[in-house]
């Protein structure tokens, strides 16, 4: 079963630590071993799996997004979002983890995030639990 999401993101360029709300699909899962599919179906955000001890971190890859691929530049979309559109192109829109005695198997410092790059909007996330 496909189990969805909501997140409500505050800011147009933002990366959200979804990690928790991840883990708590799994245990309401009941699947001990596996994996788990993450999944956003939106054009202009994305799903990454980067360092969770230090927000800075957060914050360079926001920051240097921008710097390569800024809000206002010589694109053709009508809608004035293609920097969104070229960000969640390159940051993707899934991720897959292991699932091992019920936990998500993430490095030490392993976070999941949800990436924003279009907001602040309502989003949808879809988790599915594979045993």
């Amino acid at each position: 079963m496909i189990k969805a999401m909501t997140i409500a993101t505050r800011s147009r360029n933002e990366l959200m630590d979804i990690t928790s709300q991840i883990q708590n699909v799994v245990w309401e899962s009941g699947i001990s071993e596996g994996l788990c599919t993450i999944f956003v179906p939106h054009t202009t955000a994305g799903l990454t799996i980067n360092e969770g001890a230090d927000p800075s971190v957060q914050r360079d890859i926001l920051a240097h997004l921008e710097k390569m691929i800024p809000h206002r530049g010589d694109y053709r979309h009508l809608e004035g979002n293609s920097d969104a559109h070229i960000k969640a192109s390159l940051v993707g829109s899934s991720q897959t983890v292991f699932v091992e005695k019920g936990q998500l198997v993430l490095g030490t410092w392993q976070a999941i995030y949800f990436a924003e790059f279009d907001g602040p909007r309502q989003r949808k996330v879809l988790v599915k639990v594979i045993e």
